[in-house]
């Protein structure tokens, strides 16, 4: 595939060699504590026998490499370590990348210093005065190299959760985690490629007595979401030493990244003496494997670059009216997500929290355009610095005909309640929109003013057929009140008048998606969206997924759509720097005597009370609001499609 390496690529360009591939030095191959210090540099440099003139090649980054015959490709200076290119060295041997270093290295020749130092062991005396200077600016460098890195990692820092850990978590109860793949709004999602088990990549090694951070190759044992189960290379079937790590880390190289970058590839020292030659033992395992792609670093980089930034202008539901927008400003992006603060807030507390491909944000003039409520903000002018967020970078919704047979104002339907996402509830269209957004209402819990109103595009995977439920053996909430249970739509539709919406009208995409029940992912309570929490898949109709979060009762289980921006593959929170809620631990439940959970239920309660509000307050609110209703010139023409397919007729 594409996003991988190939490891056994042949080419007959053998003479673009290169010092060693793996990023091995000479002379370390063994990694012996016992290597001679006495052997001359000539004894050191027949050390390793030649390897056979077929080897495999490694190709990366698009140059092919071999290893050294001594002859030509990259040189490593015995001295002071650069790595240059061979033709360019001092010496016939090419061994010293200047005058000067021949010169100090003649006075001291004994190529063990360097084995010293890598080694961990302290050189003669005569070498420390010699190599004082380089080693003091190679260490230099390479302070002034983490920095940089640690720098460019701020905005990325995992942000710890005390006691729970999804490595430990998932291996423990041999959890699942959705892939990559299933979550195309995420980093790396339309560009993950086959990246699986027995990937092998170069990574940090952390069983190494070195003073200095060099990195050996291991291969991807277990994957969930971002994050991988590693295990170095040579310990076989032992998980004594085995780590999870985030792939997108910038400490996650693909095999090749060392020698390119003059980086040490040392074994780890619980079977440093387990081979005597490691260089044999790397092109044996390598063979036929797979890495990742010499750009992934960059594609990650890349896909985490997002277009909304912090003062621009959008419209957005009103958290506390759902009938209608305002204007909010963007005061925070972190992984896509977007910290909005209402225009209005003085204190910059009254905020909402949604994703930038969220369909509860629009650009400015939105409202007007489609006919929707809108909120006046008491601001008449923009702030210094705020702008109107450019229209194309919203989420496009597909362009529907409305002009034939279409939505009217009275059609039943099912849909799931924004205030309560864990039903799907009987419902009716109350007005129709442009571009086919709608207005819809939960039946029996209405406000007589349409205050309690919610948008929902045509196209919406939150809205459903009359008989979708049953059809698919999901519990239909009743209209509030009603008393002739079971729940019939036929009696329904027949006591109130109605009609049902067409079937055809309603979207009936069905993407293949690569859930499946059991899988673990990261996901926004949208009863409380500044919240992402661990999250379990309990269920699977068409599209449609039931989010579970773990701990916690399953009347606080929400229906999502499969493509919901809203759900995020395990490790997100830790690759974007965003808090991540772990699971309520059944001791801990019990313990707080339901303190978490009275506050879980306070939430609910809190949406639920909006429904129960009088007419008369909302309606002293909506004229403190100044709220505004755009006109529309969307047609009324009369349905003629069949309103019983997906009722069960009955005598």
């Amino acid at each position: 595939m594409e996003n991988t390496k190939d490891l056994t690529e042949h080419s007959s360009r053998s003479k673009r060699k290169r010092r060693d591939s793996f990023g091995m030095f000479d002379g370390y191959d063994s990694c012996s504590e016992d290597t001679s210090s006495s052997s001359s540099s000539e004894e050191s440099e027949e050390e390793v026998a030649p390897l056979p003139s077929n080897l495999p090649i490694i190709k990366n980054n698009g140059q092919v490499y071999t290893y050294p015959d001594g002859k030509s490709g990259m040189a490593t200076c015995e001295m002071c370590g650069m790595v240059g290119v061979r033709d360019a060295f001092y010496s016939k041997t090419k061994r010293f990348c200047s005058v000067s270093c021949s010169r100090s290295y003649s006075s001291n020749s004994k190529k063990a210093s360097i084995l010293a130092r890598l080694q961990g062991k302290p050189p003669t005396k005569k070498a420390k005065v010699l190599q004082k200077q380089p080693l003091v600016a190679k260490l230099a460098a390479y302070a002034q190299y983490q920095a940089t890195l640690q720098n460019q990692a701020k905005t990325k820092a995992a942000v710890s959760m005390e006691g729970f850990s999804w490595g430990n978590y998932i291996n423990s109860n041999s959890f699942i985690a959705a892939p990559v793949t299933c979550f195309k709004h995420a980093p790396m999602g339309t560009c993950w490629g086959d990246i699986s088990e027995n990937v092998r990549v170069e990574v940090p090694n952390t069983d190494c007595s070195l003073p200095t951070k060099v990195f050996w190759i291991a291969g991807i044992v277990k994957l969930a979401g971002y994050n991988a189960l590693l295990r170095y290379e040579g310990f076989e079937n032992d998980s004594g030493l085995d780590f999870w790590c985030n792939i997108c880390s910038s400490d996650i190289h693909p095999v090749g990244w060392c020698a390119a970058s003059g980086k040490p590839l040392v074994p780890p020292r619980t079977i440093q003496h387990k081979y005597t030659n490691w260089k044999a033992f790397l092109v044996k395992r390598l063979t036929g494997a797979k890495t990742l792609p010499p750009d992934f670093s960059q594609k990650v980089s890349e896909s985490m670059q997002y277009p909304f930034k912090p003062c621009m202008r959008v419209e957005v539901v009103d958290k506390r009216h759902l009938c209608r927008t305002r204007v909010a400003v963007v005061e925070s992006v972190i992984g896509g997500r977007l910290r909005l603060v209402y225009e209005e807030s003085e204190d910059r507390t009254d905020d909402f929290w949604c994703h930038m491909h969220s369909p509860l944000i629009h650009h400015i003039g939105w409202s007007r355009s489609i006919g929707h409520r809108f909120k006046r903000s008491d601001i008449t002018k923009k702030q210094d610095g705020h702008f109107d967020t450019p229209p194309h970078l919203f989420a496009k919704v597909k362009e529907v005909d409305q002009s034939g047979e279409w939505f009217k104002e009275g059609m039943k339907l099912e849909a799931i309640d924004p205030l309560n996402l864990s039903t799907i509830c009987v419902a009716t269209i109350r007005k129709v929109l442009a571009d086919g957004f709608l207005m819809i209402g939960i039946d029996g819990s209405e406000a007589a003013d349409g205050s309690d109103w919610f948008c929902y595009h045509a196209t919406s995977p939150s809205i459903f057929p009359v008989g979708f439920c049953e059809i698919n053996m999901i519990e239909l909430t009743p209209p509030r009140g009603y008393t002739k249970l079971p729940f019939k739509w036929f009696d329904y539709l027949r006591e109130t008048g109605s009609i049902a919406a067409p079937v055809k009208l309603f979207n009936k995409d069905v993407p293949n998606h690569g859930f499946r029940v059991g899988m673990k992912l990261e996901a926004v309570d949208l009863m409380e969206p500044r919240l992402i929490c661990v999250a379990t898949v309990t269920r699977i109709i068409h599209r449609l997924l039931r989010i579970h979060f773990d701990g916690w009762e399953e009347e606080y289980d929400q229906w999502v759509d499969c493509e919901s921006p809203d759900l995020y593959p395990v490790g997100w929170c830790q690759l974007t720097g965003y808090q991540l809620q772990p699971p309520a631990s059944q001791s801990s439940r019990e313990s707080q005597s339901g303190s978490s959970k009275q506050k879980k239920k306070a939430k609910s309660q809190q949406y639920k009370g909006h429904k129960k509000m009088t007419t008369l307050q909302l309606k002293e609110e909506l004229i403190d609001g100044e709220d505004y209703n755009f006109l529309q010139g969307a047609s009324d023409q009369e349905s003629n499609g069949s309103a019983n397919f997906y009722i069960k007729q009955e005598p």
